[in-house]
């Protein structure tokens, strides 16, 4: 029997923020049309890649 494979998992982040920078932040992203787990997907992404901001 075959098996397909399983699709990308997801973690979950368990992080401190302060109310009103996340607040601001979602509140941007939203303003934009960006989903704030793309971009913070995308910040991940680009940190691990380059070793810096």
């Amino acid at each position: 029997m075959a098996s397909t494979p399983k699709g990308p998992q997801i973690q979950r982040l368990d992080v401190m923020v302060d109310k009103v920078t996340y607040d601001t932040f979602a509140k941007n992203c939203s303003h934009k049309g960006y989903a704030t787990k793309v971009v913070i997907e995308k910040l991940m992404k680009k940190f691990n890649e380059t070793g810096q901001m």
